[in-house]
């Protein structure tokens, strides 16, 4: 069976980029911008063996890192992916990797820091082979720098296909063999043109085919998943009524049916009307297996005077652990005496390819900013197998799949919701009456943005509530009452995000309905900071 589940793995059904990564924080957008053009692509870490990769990849990418490739300890791939016989592109670090093999004197500390954005100039030559790289692209183009490294010496066999201010080799290419590198970043969006460049990469220069649809994953994860589960196992799975648990249950129970049961645990801390909503929306529309486990006062009650946010989450993590393995226990029971069911062996989590990217990187988990819901892992009491079969996928790749599935718009394009709901919202202690402040707060300014159209338009959007209290005047009388803080940015990929510019009459008019409508609140603010140096959630 293992076998026949590897033969359904996407990088042996679709033509795959490989990305090796360096210890980047943007290598996974590198795989966005590939995938956005219909390639698919996989992420390893740089010091993958060539010898231990299942499928040939029909070309490499390696990514930048924050190493200097002339450092004692610095990373280096693998010598044999230069005798693969495919394309290799190598971006900032990875540029400097592939001059520093040739020879180390290559490569050296700049002068000055080559830092935002920059003036490539492109030089097209006589061979059309260098130029394929840069084909279309013009003369010039805006890119974005990172570095203090650079190539201070043109490697043996190259030549020079772009060039800026403070890097003459800013684009090399190989006068033969289809081995290129920039000293930019293509994948990010401040590089305007890079995504031109990575398709001329990926499908012009490696041969790829851009037929990587979500329809026809689909049909082969289903097909993977009951090869897999097999006739009888029985799968649990969480839900929460987001876009990622939503469409993984949706598959699991197109694959295996009502031998997927699908869990909703009320931790007291949800939205406004939240379990009664994702009930009706599993069970009536869907047609999935669903229980409703009701703890929101064991969960209210553990996190009666904490204030401190990371505590919080913990807490708020054990405890749901708890319940679940409650409802693993009395569904294990009640599976023998159904016919044709057999053990629940399986547990399904909505791990999207962000949370795989962490945990392959070459660094490894990036410096614990807050702790996720979503570890990808299972505490050792609860006896199960983990699925994930979301796990290639990015949230945007996630809603179209959720289409694909028939799940209504409304709930494919939803905003996250983070695991401890609103607890994270409310600074400071969680009481039952903050939670309804907070709850009816939320719910005004989520249907006020809807309302007026702008929903889509920004990726999450909330209210939170301040720990202070600040004076205002209702009705003559003075009230001393908690500071509602709105939240709502923009971004493509969660690593970064922008506020979201409202129109002041809306902001006024939320401001006012919340003012009036929510006992307990006596001002309104809007937070405008980015990400970084702030964080999408308030804790």
């Amino acid at each position: 069976m293992a076998d026949q589940i590897e033969a359904e793995a996407p990088h042996n059904t679709f033509d795959t980029i490989l990305v090796l990564d360096f210890g980047s924080q943007t290598s996974h957008l590198i795989l966005r911008r590939l995938r956005s053009l219909k390639v698919y692509a996989e992420m390893l870490p740089c010091t993958t063996k060539l010898a231990d990769l299942p499928f040939k990849p029909k070309g490499i990418v390696l990514s930048g890192g924050p190493s200097s490739v002339y450092e004692d300890g610095a990373p280096h791939v693998d010598p044999a992916v230069f005798d693969l016989g495919v394309p290799i592109l190598g971006i900032c670090y990875g540029c400097q990797e592939l001059a520093w093999r040739i020879n180390p004197e290559n490569v050296a500390r700049g002068v000055v820091r080559e830092y935002g954005h920059a003036d490539v100039i492109v030089h097209h030559g006589a061979d059309d082979h260098v130029n394929r790289l840069f084909a279309g692209i013009g003369e010039s183009m805006h890119a974005y720098m990172s570095h203090f490294d650079k190539l201070v010496k043109l490697p043996e066999g190259f030549v020079t296909v772009a060039s800026t201010k403070n890097s003459e080799y800013a684009g090399i290419a190989h006068q033969t063999k289809p081995i290129y590198g920039v000293q930019f970043h293509p994948e990010l969006e401040h590089t305007p043109r890079g995504t031109e460049i990575l398709r001329n990469f990926a499908i012009d220069i490696c041969g790829a085919q851009a037929n990587w649809v979500m329809k026809d994953f689909i049909q082969k994860e289903i097909v993977r998943i009951r090869h897999l589960v097999g006739e009888t196992a029985q799968v649990i799975g969480a839900v929460s009524g987001g876009v990622d648990s939503t469409v993984a249950a949706k598959l699991m129970k197109e694959a295996i049916g009502d031998r997927f049961h699908a869990i909703l645990v009320n931790n007291g801390v949800m939205r406004l009307n939240e379990c009664e909503q994702v009930k009706e929306t599993l069970e009536e529309h869907l047609g999935i297996n669903l229980t409703v486990v009701d703890g929101a006062e064991l969960f209210l009650g553990r996190l009666k005077g904490v204030k401190e946010p990371e505590k919080k989450r913990k807490i708020i993590g054990a405890t749901f652990i708890d319940l679940f393995q409650q409802e693993a226990l009395r569904i294990e029971k009640e599976a023998e005496n159904t016919p044709n069911a057999g053990p629940v062996e399986w547990f399904l989590q909505g791990t999207l390819y962000p949370d795989v990217i962490e945990s392959v990187s070459y660094k490894g988990p990036s410096a614990t900013i807050k702790t996720h819901h979503n570890v990808g892992g299972l505490p050792d009491t609860l006896k199960l197998k983990l699925i994930e079969p979301l796990r290639e996928m990015f949230k945007d790749e996630v809603r179209k799949f959720g289409e694909e599935l028939g799940i209504h718009r409304d709930l494919v394009m939803r905003h996250p919701f983070p695991g401890p709901g609103i607890a994270i919202r409310i600074l400071g202690e969680v009481t039952p009456e903050r939670v309804a402040i907070a709850r009816a707060a939320d719910h005004i300014f989520i249907s006020e943005i809807k309302a007026s159209g702008v929903y889509d338009e920004m990726s999450q959007a909330y209210v939170a509530i301040s720990q202070d209290r600040a004076v205002g005047v209702q009705g003559d009388a003075r009230v001393y009452g908690y500071i509602a803080i709105l939240r709502a940015v923009k971004t493509l990929d969660f690593m970064s995000a922008e506020p979201f510019e409202f129109d002041f009459g809306l902001l006024k008019r939320i401001s006012t309905r919340i003012v009036n409508e929510v006992d307990g609140v006596a001002r309104v603010t809007y937070d405008i900071t980015s990400k970084p140096p702030g964080t999408i959630e308030m804790e």
